[in-house]
Formats: C-alpha cells, structure tokens, sequence
C-alpha cells in the first residue's frame, strides 16, 4: 500500500485489514459505498481529520445522523485495538467521556497496539510451553 496515493483507498485497505470494516462491508442503511457508511466516515471525517480532538458520543451521533448505540458499536470496535483512548469533554455545557486517537497520531497509536500484541503473544508463548510441559510431565 505504501505506493498507493489516495488516502481513501489506503485507509479503506487498512480499516479492513484491521477488521474494523469487514470484508466486503456492506452498509445496512442509505450508504452507497463503505465510504458514506458511518464507522468510515466516523474514523477518517472525525477521529483521523481531528486525531487531537476529543469527541463526545451525542456529538458524533448528531453529527453523523445515527444513534448512540451504533457510535459505541464503532468506538468500541476501535478502543478494543487501543486505537482510542478516552477523555472528558464540554459537550452541551456538561463534561462528558469523549474519544480521541491514542496520543493524537495514528502511527503512536499503532505502536501502542502493537506494543501490546507482542506482549499477549509473548504470554500466550509462555502458556502454551507450560501446558505442554505440564502435559509431557503427566505422561510419563
């Protein structure tokens, strides 16, 4: 992809890639493309076009004409990559949870990702041998 210079192709690519869109997303409301379906435009109209603004849910929801429920579907799909990270906000004259992307940069926030993938792996490692000497020690 580094070749590829339109950026909604390579954030299309990447948003799949990372299971944030589906194979072959196919938008359940009056989108034409996964580029005018919400969780798209929520990450690159919002999140991506803003990474250092924090934005509460109403004002995600309103902005992007949806519910509430369907902007935490797509924040926790984003916050479970640790893509996100959560911070109060004025919204409407009260404080609120807002999101932002991790540190306000994409590629900080990869790193904390992957960060924390290679230490689950690393465990997962560790499991796996003491299982499996756990296993051969019952077998003797």
């Amino acid at each position: 992809m580094t070749g590829v210079t339109d950026v909604n192709v390579v954030a299309e690519t990447l948003l799949v890639q990372i299971g944030y869109l589906p194979k072959g997303y196919d938008p359940k409301t009056g989108a034409v493309t996964v580029r005018d379906s919400v969780p798209y435009r929520l990450f690159m109209d919002h999140f991506m076009a803003y990474p250092s603004k924090a934005w509460a849910v109403e004002e995600l929801a309103a902005l992007l004409g949806t519910t509430k429920p369907t902007i935490y579907r797509h924040i926790n799909k984003l916050k479970s990559m640790d893509l996100l990270e959560a911070m109060d906000v004025e919204f409407d004259g009260q404080m609120r949870k807002g999101y932002r992307i991790r540190f306000g940069d994409l590629s900080k926030a990869w790193s904390f990702t992957e960060a924390n993938v290679t230490m689950a792996m690393e465990n997962y490692r560790k499991t796996v041998v003491h299982f499996q000497e756990l296993m051969s020690g019952d077998k003797q």
